[in-house]
């Protein structure tokens, strides 16, 4: 298979997924190039997502790791063998790779869990709210910049997996633009939150002992729960957290968070008296 300039953040998981089950069986990439009668540079390059791998590898080696989750397998094999070219390679070299990278993992997504603290979530943003808020972002940002993020996030938010949205009192108060900007978020809110595949939940102000989330997060289930992973907010886009412990670590505190959120149809009454009152 060619070499790749650039993997993508999947093709990348793919590639560290493989590292991990050599390593679980204490072998060497020496040994591992050894069994599949290939040189130590191709095993490099597997583990490092520069070069692909096919589905008949793939299986051999993780029966040479002694794997025996034939689920995960699967899914590793699905990785390798896709050759979809999203919508987002649109634009690939006209925005950060991070902005593509959260777009495939979205797509192939199974399920979306969000916690915001300070913005309502981007895939439930209005057009007017999103270019707030890429407006007061510095430096800043050219029109042509600025047009481009708002265009990419609304085509993230073509989904129709299950979403559920923990959201914070303060991000619903916080006027990132005016008040006819504000409410329309608000009017947005209710109404998606009517979606059967959507559900909205609100961490009210007067909520005693809140200190469990202290920042944005989403969390995304892959085809198995072995390939979840979250993503943080950076300064320079999405940070892809996916170590089994840190995923653990998200997993609790999305259930503490959840559990401490109104139900969503307390949440939407909130809601609905936060917009009468702009």
């Amino acid at each position: 298979m060619p070499t790749r300039r650039e993997p993508t953040a999947r093709q990348l998981r793919l590639a560290t997924e493989l590292r991990k089950l050599r390593e679980a069986a204490g072998l060497t990439a020496r040994q591992a190039a050894a069994m599949l009668g290939v040189s130590n540079v191709q095993i490099s390059q597997i583990e490092s997502g520069l070069s692909g791998v096919s589905e008949q590898r793939l299986r051999r080696l993780a029966a040479h790791y002694a794997c025996t989750d034939e689920e995960f397998v699967d899914a590793l094999v699905a990785m390798a063998t896709d050759r979809t070219r999203g919508w987002w390679e649109e634009y690939r070299g006209l925005l950060p790779t991070s902005f593509l990278d959260l777009s495939e993992l979205e797509h192939h997504a199974c399920f979306l869990r969000h916690v915001a603290i300070l913005y309502v979530p981007g895939l439930l943003q209005t057009e007017d709210y999103s270019r707030a808020v890429f407006s007061s972002r510095l430096p800043e940002l050219t029109p042509e910049e600025l047009e481009l993020r708002i265009e990419h996030r609304k085509a993230r938010q073509q989904f129709d997996i299950p979403y559920e949205a923990v959201i914070h009192e303060a991000a619903l108060r916080i006027r990132v633009s005016d008040r006819e900007t504000s409410r329309a978020q608000l009017v947005r809110l209710l109404e998606l939150s009517e979606a059967s595949h959507i559900t909205v939940r609100v961490i009210p102000f007067d909520l005693d002992g809140f200190a469990t989330a202290s920042s944005a997060m989403t969390y995304v289930g892959g085809s198995v729960p072995r390939l979840d992973t979250v993503a943080r907010d950076a300064p320079h886009g999405a940070m892809l957290v996916d170590s089994e412990p840190q995923l653990q670590l998200y997993r609790t505190r999305f259930r503490k968070v959840e559990s401490q959120s109104l139900e969503p149809s307390r949440s939407r009454d909130l809601i609905h008296t936060l917009a009468k009152e702009l």
